[in-house]
């Protein structure tokens, strides 16, 4: 037998690694090429991020640009919210998702023509889609007991994804809720989902609202179209959540009781990391540690990406979860005192075995610029497992591919961290979730920028609605008859813009989809062809 490689981290472990016996944790980071010293080193700063993400759960304003208050931390201890009125909202609110989700599954809550609802669509996007989707798809396989609902996700403003969910549906819509997430009521996209949901529940002679909830924002758009439509519930947002620190809020609370997801304990093991993540002393607190392995990686400029590869299906979608929480909290390109820093942490993953077969080569022999997340789950199943070799089941494998493609990596000198549960239950996935909104708080304060502002996000949606505002303009300019057809030059000096490129995809988009026609000239530029109403 081959002598084994030499353990690399082993004797650093009880500095750099921190376990939890109650939620069956352990988060290590002794292959992060941090040594003791320069965590300690980074002591100060991260005692300054402690204190500051302690102000924040006290009530401070930390979102400066939009006056408000963070309080993500309240919802799974809402006796720490800042006042009595705050800590009864909170308390309210998980009642009313148990209420709702008891009243469906027992069917008191139940659709026109249906003795029951069997299926739940989701309209959300963003965080009010990619936290919801993460703990239904982790948790509702083995939790379906009677009465919990068949979850989909309506998470774009696509029609051919709303085509494909209306098709797999079918007749089972009349036996579907619908359950509609925005803050605001006006994100286009939700609203869009919301309106192509309901134009379907029309079309089978059905009312919208008899199948309808909405989680929003008291006397928000949304929130008065579902008391003129008659929704079964509302359920409340607050603007001190956002959308993906939404979670544990109503947003993810109300769809995984839906699906029969034990939401108690998915937000005690939440509160329970986050006891453990606000300790004083960086070597005990985990979302410390997993900050400063992810600030020394990347020399506190995000060098490195962040390659989320959990060894459990059930935790395909934990990298997409996480690309919105670190992301959208940490890619900006100010600091908080103005100055350009173009800060951010790029994230990627899939699941393993599955990545060993694709880009753990590049990890491993390619570029040097990537710190590796293994995620383990230590128990396989539930019961025995089929031995496909003696001794060895199939669970032996995909944990030993998992630690030999960690070993691979220290080979070739690639960083990694590693975070290891006892079991994939709600309190592990409440506590993985905890775990990221606090170190991605950390980090923000280490590097200095405001991690609950979107302004890219805005910037986007800015962009979006001059060109929304462009195309209507287009369409009162198309000629009526194709000997007076134009092209997108000829339109925008019509409309006195300068915008060529939007007026472009707005009438190759229209001319595609049968709402204006497009005259084929093989002697012209595929981007000079002309265009009229007809």
């Amino acid at each position: 037998m081959p002598e084994p490689a030499p353990s690399l981290g082993f004797e650093r472990l009880g500095a750099l690694s921190v376990a939890d016996r109650e939620l069956g944790v352990v988060v290590d980071v002794s292959h992060a090429g941090l040594e003791p010293r320069e965590l300690e080193a980074l002591g100060p700063a991260l005692a300054r991020a402690l204190a500051a993400m302690a102000e924040l759960e006290a009530g401070a304003i930390k979102n400066a640009d939009e006056g408000r208050m963070v309080g993500h931390y309240w919802l799974r201890a809402p006796t720490l919210a800042p006042s009595p009125e705050l800590t009864r909202a909170i308390v309210e609110a998980e009642a009313q998702v148990h209420a709702v989700a008891s009243a469906v599954a027992a069917g008191a809550l139940r659709p026109e023509k249906s003795g029951r609802f069997r299926h739940a669509v989701v309209v959300g996007i963003g965080g009010s889609a990619l936290g919801p989707q993460l703990v239904v798809d982790a948790l509702s396989a083995g939790a379906r007991g009677a009465g919990a609902l068949a979850l989909h996700f309506a998470d774009n403003t696509d029609p051919d994804g709303f085509d494909r969910l209306l098709a797999a549906l079918g007749e089972e819509l009349d036996a579907t809720l619908t359950v509609v997430i925005s803050k605001s009521g006006g994100t286009k996209e939700t609203r869009n989902g919301m309106l192509e949901l309901a134009q379907a529940y029309r079309a089978r002679g059905l009312a919208f609202g008899a199948h309808a909830i909405a989680i929003t924002q008291a006397e928000s758009e949304l929130d008065r179209f579902a008391v003129s439509e008659g929704f079964l519930a509302r359920l409340p947002m607050w603007d001190w959540v956002g959308g993906r620190t939404s979670v544990t809020s109503a947003v993810g609370l109300l769809p995984a009781a839906l699906a029969g997801v034990d939401v108690g304990g998915f937000l005690r093991g939440a509160a329970t990391m986050d006891v453990l993540t606000r300790r004083t002393e960086p070597s005990a607190n985990p979302a410390c540690l997993l900050a400063a392995a992810l600030h020394h990686a990347g020399h506190g400029t995000g060098e490195r990406a962040l390659v989320v590869l959990p060894y459990k299906d059930r935790l395909a979608l934990f990298s997409r979860y996480l690309q919105q929480l670190v992301m959208e909290s940490l890619g900006k390109r100010e600091d908080r005192q103005g100055r350009v820093v173009t800060q951010g942490l790029t994230v990627y993953g899939n699941k393993g075995s599955t990545d060993q077969h694709a880009y753990v080569q590049q990890l491993r022999d390619g570029r040097d610029d990537v710190l590796a997340c293994f995620v383990e789950v230590l128990v396989d199943r539930a019961g025995a497992s089929l031995e496909v070799e003696p001794g060895t089941t199939s669970g032996d494998y995909l944990t030993l591919f998992l630690h030999g493609t960690r070993r691979a990596l220290d080979a070739c000198g690639r960083p990694s961290v590693l975070l290891s549960l006892e079991r994939l239950d709600a309190a592990s996935v409440g506590a993985l979730v905890a775990l990221f909104e606090r170190t991605v708080g950390l980090y923000a304060e280490l590097v200095d920028v405001n991690a609950y502002h979107q302004p890219g996000v805005e910037a986007g949606k800015r962009a979006a609605a001059e060109l929304i505002a462009l195309q209507g303009a287009v369409i009162s300019v198309l000629p009526s008859e194709r000997g007076l057809a134009a092209t997108a030059r000829e339109l925008a000096a019509t409309l006195g813009v300068s915008d060529l490129e939007g007026v472009l995809a707005i009438v190759r988009h229209l001319a595609a989809n049968g709402r204006a026609h497009r005259a084929a000239a093989p002697d012209a530029a595929w981007y000079d062809e002309r265009y009229w109403r007809g």
